[in-house]
């Protein structure tokens, strides 16, 4: 008995072998190139003089930064290129203008020489100010060029000391440019100041936010974002939404970013061929203070102006993002020479701008586009939102009358036999 139990178990796992190597064939060299741009990363730190202080499980705030650099050099995946800049870590002087632009790029972003990159972290010492804006621009800079995702890890312990330039704004411009860029903030025992202000950085760009107490907080995060950066992902397109449909961008399958003013109209050219099925959403984002009562209008109309199918949502403040959503079935033809029809995508938002709230760049808006072979027949899609549900609903309904007329015999007959005893 014994030995058929591990037979089988050997069997089973041979079939199990050889159905992940059918399934998965192009898994089967590790390291093997596979034509991608290599995702890359820059780790920002902030070397301030208050990055001296000493509260973090009792040691100085730097010294919880080394660590943490250190352990997550050690366990970055190899097709990650990362690189290191600093801000606040070489001018010790009080003149304001000089130390706005103390940034510098500590190891240049590349293939990973995790000693030469340790013994660069190693001569750290707290020294200036914070100018978090100038370095965010830099960093912008250090990750140009290629395909791949870019990501920006911003790790600090106080606001910037170098306004007027917001680095917040400075997150929308990166933003605005459509370069598929994420920044991810870490506040070591941040106030409240602190927190506002590089919760506002990571918002603008679609990244996080991360309180820090502790060391094993800090290099468990940091190291979780720089493993992220390798996570295959969809990098949006930049693209300009035109004043009225004639002007309208078209647009293929795929994810899109734009600026959208408030209260303005966007609009996008979409071509469905016959069979197909549009199916598109839209989120807009409250980057900055907005009023309460807001909501998104997401149209598709005919190049001509009539409309032919509508998604709207609204919110009362309690979201920063609002989003909708709809679908539009072509119904197929006989005519395999039929011509495609071109939709027209308005989008229209009413936001309204807080007390003193600038009104440009525009608030972000996200639009996905997804045109796939629509289903058979095309109209059953128009079944009140159920298309083949409704068999799935007549079955519940005819069971739902059986069980009531056997609830109901049943019940009658336990009363005539209470009666009859």
């Amino acid at each position: 008995m014994i030995t058929r139990q591990r037979l089988a178990a050997g069997v089973c796992a041979l079939l199990a072998a050889l159905t992940a190597g059918l399934a998965f064939p192009t898994a089967a060299t590790a390291g093997e190139p596979d034509g991608k741009a290599a995702p890359k990363v820059e780790l920002v730190l902030d070397v301030s003089g208050s990055m001296r202080a000493r509260d973090i499980d009792g040691g100085s705030r730097m010294a919880a930064a080394k660590q943490a650099f250190n352990e997550v050099l050690d366990a970055t995946p190899e097709e990650v290129q990362l690189g290191i800049r600093t801000l606040g870590a070489n001018y010790r002087g009080n003149d304001r203008k000089t130390g706005c632009k103390d940034t510098a790029q500590l190891y240049p972003v590349g293939p990973l020489d995790r000693t030469g990159a340790k013994t660069a972290v190693a001569t750290l010492a707290p020294t200036g100010w914070t100018p978090i804006g100038p370095a965010l621009l830099k960093a912008a800079t250090d990750l140009d060029g290629g395909d791949g995702t870019r990501r920006i890890v911003l790790i600090s312990d106080g606001e910037d000391t170098c306004q007027p330039l917001d680095p917040c704004e400075v997150a929308r411009e990166i933003a605005a440019k459509g370069i598929g860029l994420t920044i991810d903030t870490l506040g070591l025992v941040p106030d409240a100041k602190t927190r506002d202000q590089l919760s506002c950085i990571a918002d603008a760009t679609g990244g996080t936010y991360t309180s820090v107490r502790h060391k094993e907080e800090l290099s468990d995060r940091v190291g979780q974002l720089v493993e992220r950066a390798a996570d295959p992902v969809v990098t949006p397109v930049a693209t300009e939404g035109a004043g009225a449909c004639a002007n309208a961008p078209s647009l293929k399958s795929g994810l899109y970013t734009d600026r959208e003013e408030f209260g303005q109209q966007r609009w996008y050219r979409v071509d469905v061929n016959p069979g197909q099925e549009l199916r598109t959403s839209v989120s807009v984002a409250a980057d900055r203070a907005v009023n309460p009562d807001y909501g998104v209008l997401l149209r598709a109309v005919t190049v001509h102006g009539r409309e032919i199918v509508r998604g709207e949502s609204a919110g009362n403040g309690r979201t920063d993002v609002i989003s909708t959503g709809l679908r539009y079935p072509k119904q197929d033809s006989d005519d395999d020479n039929a011509p495609a029809e071109t939709v027209c995508l308005q989008v229209t938002n009413s936001f309204s701008p807080g007390a003193g709230v600038k009104t440009t760049p525009g608030l972000p808006l996200e639009l996905t586009v997804d045109v796939v072979d629509g289903p058979d027949p095309a109209s059953d899609v128009a079944a009140f939102g159920l298309g083949r549900g409704w068999w799935l609903l007549g079955v519940l309904v005819l069971a739902g009358f059986v069980a009531g007329l056997l609830w109901g015999w049943l019940s009658r007959w336990r009363v005539a036999v209470w009666r009859t005893n």
